[in-house]
């Protein structure tokens, strides 16, 4: 009896083993996955996932791994060639500048052809625990083994380490495993970020590749290198987001130690497998880059993690964003050396020393024209191209300092310019002759070509004229180029509401391969806003609402740099401010909605990995932490496949800054808040001591302004967009100044000091007087608002930085005009007379105080 009873129990045990062995599964209470053993190997069965109040099960279940192999090291350039819907290939001659770095990025690895392909289910598999299964296979080229594990603290994500021990001599790249095979119907939306987004498939391979306008229809590998965050993704109809997302740290580090290494290539990243099925894939290492060069018997590892989330993308990209890259510790690391307030009192002094701002006088046909030399690529200049920038900084800074340097020898001049540019007659009457003059030809021309772009008329009249003229209401002149410009796009407007790309001079349309999806309506609002004419409203509404529902809606954003052909760029956080704008005049709910899903996708355009940290870097022969230096939290020029932040990496222009604290003040997305803090806080080691002006890319550190001087109006203006809208936000909208239009053309930042604001019901005025305060804590950024009906300065302190801060003040009543005295001091949070000059704000807060004077 006893033997049976053994033998039995010897026959149970191994009649469990083999029926593990032919099924396995994870599961909690957010998914639910099984395999099951088949002739082939180990397939996906069933993958169910919780969402709402039920489970929804997942169709198209695949299981399958890639291994790729290449006895060789694949070509660095392209051997296919690519075109346009115009049928010219693309880059055309205009911008042959392009051509080298358009074959790298279509090279075979790239478009994802290279090496030999073998595509496998595991053919082994051990149930661990409940929450482990192991797996693994193996061919003549490699053993590849796979522990996937549940995460406990995140209930949608797997985490998955791939092993692979190789058995040849050659070149290795090992893909994440297929769970899915998603259908083109079943697309809600897909995105790589920093390079591509869209509702559907793009079977036009320029747009969907070189303009991000689209999932593209093959499979190709993006690099990390303007991979805003690390999380290819894509949402179902159904409700759930898959995206595959791998570990801090397996991805280039841009400056490792000593040097610039914001171009290595460790990992790739695409939305579709090897065999073009539709699925958030990594491949690590990339096919002839960095560790993919392997002997026999070498063995790599890496990890990743899918998340599987009952939420839609941007839910998704959150995740990656603060659960995995820890977003949030980088901001708690930021700590200014000089404050925000005391760059713009500096850039102040730079701005009006000629020899430093490289400000020139010329005469163009009878009339002094002004501008600063502008030592950056323009065709046909010989080194004497002159250009402006932010117009409406330039009427703010002489307002607020009422420093005649600015109101008599700056501005006199570049409002002749902008006179000058305009062109006054004919078909083009109220566009620009071009963004630069050419001082020894005695010309104006654009930065590329022998162009005219409605967006420019939108920009360079519009924008630049409507803010001098909050400023100067009664400038006929201003009003009459206003109204030109304002006529112009009316007449080019299509039927559908869109604008033509660009025309040649002899009024051709150009750039017929792509729309004109930009902000060129808000010209148009603008005219309205200053001329009250309803026909300018109506045009724009009906411009808005092609752009919405024609390309924002399916993802379709195009830049406005024309040097790298319009690549989508900084214009995608301008349409969402301008669209604000909009809302804020029809009060149309639907302009509200699609300026935030814009703003969403702008968040595309924010680098979040690496995680900063305090490592010691070494930077030009100095020391430097690394959060100093980190690209987390800075934003694209342009990125994609042909923008400079391929080779560049990300600017220093932070203009979307104060959008993003708005944005976060309509939504409660603490996203939008922290970026805009993270990327204008603590950028000290990009920005020249001599000067207080930053560089623009990342990549030249603190040069500062280098060939482009007029940078720093731009750095002025965002920054008071910033300090003002963090003003309003911590205050509760106690603290509030009108807003005028957005500046072309580096994005969203808005113009103030044209008109008065309110401190707590008090109307004021804005001013900068240097030396009136003295907080001897960096971190303390201040704003001076002047009462108009008492003897008052309003002193708002702002803490940047996230952590309580105690800090000690001086007020010097002397550097004000005619005043002696301070004769009181009170808090504006309670009323009390202030007895010392000492104060602490908590993290991010807010102190104002109310200086009487005598």
């Amino acid at each position: 009896m006893k033997k049976s009873i053994l033998i039995l129990f010897l026959f149970t045990i191994i009649y469990s083993c083999l029926c593990a062995q032919k099924e396995v599964s994870l599961q909690n209470d957010h998914i639910r996955i099984h395999w099951q053993q088949e002739p082939g190997g180990w397939k996906l069965d069933s993958l169910l996932v919780f969402c709402g109040d039920k489970w929804t099960p997942v169709e198209d279940l695949s299981g399958k791994t890639t291994l790729l192999f290449s006895e060789t090291k694949p070509p660095r350039y392209a051997i296919d060639s690519f075109k346009m819907s115009t049928g010219i290939y693309f880059p055309d001659e205009n911008y042959k500048g392009m051509k080298k770095g358009w074959e790298e990025k279509t090279n075979p690895v790239a478009l994802n052809t290279a090496g030999q392909a073998f595509t496998f289910l595991y053919k082994e598999a051990t149930q661990i625990n409940k929450n482990e299964v192991v797996f693994s296979y193996q061919n003549e080229y490699a053993v590849v083994t796979a522990t996937w594990r549940l995460d406990e603290r995140f209930r949608g994500d797997i985490a998955v380490e791939q092993h692979l021990k190789v058995k040849k001599d050659g070149y290795y790249s090992l893909a994440t495993p297929t769970l899915s095979v998603i259908s083109e119907k079943n697309i809600h939306w897909a995105t790589v970020p920093g390079y591509f987004q869209g509702d559907a498939v793009q079977h036009d391979f320029i747009k969907a590749y070189a303009y991000g306008m689209g999932i593209p229809d093959l499979p190709v590998v993006y690099r990390e290198r303007c991979a805003s965050t690390l999380c290819p993704l894509i949402s179902t109809t159904r409700g759930v987001t898959f995206s595959v997302i791998p570990n801090p740290g397996l991805a280039r580090d841009p400056w490792e130690f000593d040097h610039n290494t914001h171009t290595n290539w460790f990992i790739g990243l695409s939305d579709r497998n090897r065999e073009n099925d539709l699925f958030p894939t990594l491949y690590y290492p990339v096919l002839g880059e960095a560790h993919s060069g392997l002997k026999a018997n070498d063995q790599i590892s890496y990890t990743f993690r899918y998340s599987i989330s009952d939420g839609d993308w941007f839910k998704a990209i959150n995740h990656a964003v603060y659960d995995i890259y820890k977003f949030d510790e980088g901001l708690s690391l930021r700590r200014d050396r000089q404050s925000l307030t005391s760059r713009i009192e500096k850039m102040h002094h730079y701005l009006t020393d000629s020899a430093t701002s490289l400000w020139n006088i010329e005469t163009y046909q009878g009339m002094q024209i002004g501008a600063q030399s502008y030592r950056g690529g323009v065709v046909g200049s010989d080194h004497d191209a002159m250009k402006n920038s932010d117009y409406g900084a330039m009427w703010l800074l002489a307002a607020a300092t009422k420093d005649s340097a600015l109101s008599e020898g700056v501005l006199p001049y570049a409002l002749n310019f902008k006179i000058a540019q305009q062109i006054n007659t004919g078909f083009f009457k109220g566009a620009i002759k071009g963004q630069y003059y050419l001082s020894k030809s005695k010309r104006f021309v654009e930065e590329w070509g022998s162009i005219i772009e409605p967006i420019g008329v939108t920009y360079y009249n519009m924008l630049d004229i409507g803010n001098m003229l909050l400023f100067e209401p009664k400038n006929n002149t201003l009003k009459q180029r206003l109204k030109n410009g304002a006529d112009f796009l009316l007449r080019t407007q299509k039927t559908d509401g869109s604008w033509p790309v660009a025309y040649s001079h002899e009024q051709q349309e150009l750039f017929k391969d792509i729309p004109d999806a930009r902000p060129t309506f808000y010209g148009l609002l603008v005219g309205y806003k200053i001329l009250k004419d309803p026909r300018y409203l109506k045009a724009a509404r009906k411009g808005a609402d092609w752009y919405i529902h024609a390309n924002i809606e399916h993802g379709y954003l195009l830049g406005v740099c024309g040097d790298a052909r319009y690549a989508a760029d900084f214009a995608t956080g301008q349409t969402a401010q301008a669209l604000l704008d909009l809302f804020d005049v029809t009060q149309d709910s639907s302009y509200l909605k699609a300026a935030i899903f814009t703003a969403k996708i702008y968040v595309n355009s924010i680098y979040t990995h690496p995680i900063p940290s305090r490592k010691i870097k070494i930077v030009n022969g100095r020391k430097r932490e690394d959060w100093e230096i980190s690209q987390s939290g800075l934003s694209f020029e342009h990125g994609g496949i042909l923008g400079s932040a391929n080779t560049q990496g990300p600017i220093q222009l932070c203009s979307h800054a104060g959008l993003f604290i708005r944005m976060y003040g309509l939504t409660k997305e603490r996203i939008f808040r922290d970026m805009a803090r993270a990327g204008a806080i603590g950028r000290d080691a990009f920005v020249d001591s001599a000067t207080s002006v930053a560089s623009y890319y990342w990549r030249a550190m603190n040069k500062g302004a280098g060939p482009y001087p007029h940078h720093a109006w731009w750095q002025i203006g965002w920054i008071t967009d910033y300090l003002l809208s963090e003003a309003q936000l911590r205050s509760e909208n106690q603290i509030v100044f009108p807003r005028g239009f957005v500046t072309p053309k580096v994005g969203a930042h808005v113009t103030y000091g044209f008109a008065a604001g309110k401190v707590f019901g008090d109307t004021g005025n804005l001013i900068i007087k240097e030396g009136f305060v003295s907080p001897d804590c960096p971190s303390i950024d201040y704003i001076l608002v002047k009462s108009v009906r008492k003897k008052r300065i309003y002193i708002i302190f702002l803490n940047d930085q996230d952590a309580a801060t105690s800090f000690t003040f001086r007020i010097h009543p002397e550097a004000l005009p005619g005043v002696k005295a301070v004769s009181s001091i009170k808090t504006m949070d309670n009323g009390n007379v202030l007895n010392s000059d000492s104060l602490s704000i908590a993290s991010f807060g807010i102190k104002v105080l109310a200086v009487d004077l005598k």
